[in-house]
């Protein structure tokens, strides 16, 4: 499936803009991201599981509000970065 990485988290992917992984459920896709590129599900999920609060993600445009929907059948997971500044 293909992954669509936000500008901000580009640093742990080489600067890949997308990259492809596999998994049933968003948290088992987190998982074989996190083997690929260590460090990355952190900086999207906290200690407690869940997704952090700056981060949304997209599955075929839909979007997901925890790890645990399925993806069956999905072609696309967009993870998007809030933006804050002042």
């Amino acid at each position: 499936m293909r992954i669509l990485i936000p500008g901000p988290l580009r640093d742990y992917t080489a600067n890949a803009a997308s990259v492809s992984a596999a998994g049933f459920t968003l948290g088992s896709l987190l998982a074989d991201l996190d083997r690929q590129f260590p460090g990355l599900r952190f900086r999207i999920v906290d200690e407690q599981g869940r997704i952090r609060r700056h981060i949304k993600f997209f599955v075929d445009g839909v979007q997901a509000n925890d790890l645990n929907p399925p993806l069956n059948g999905a072609n696309e997971v967009m993870i998007v970065c809030a933006l804050s500044g002042g």
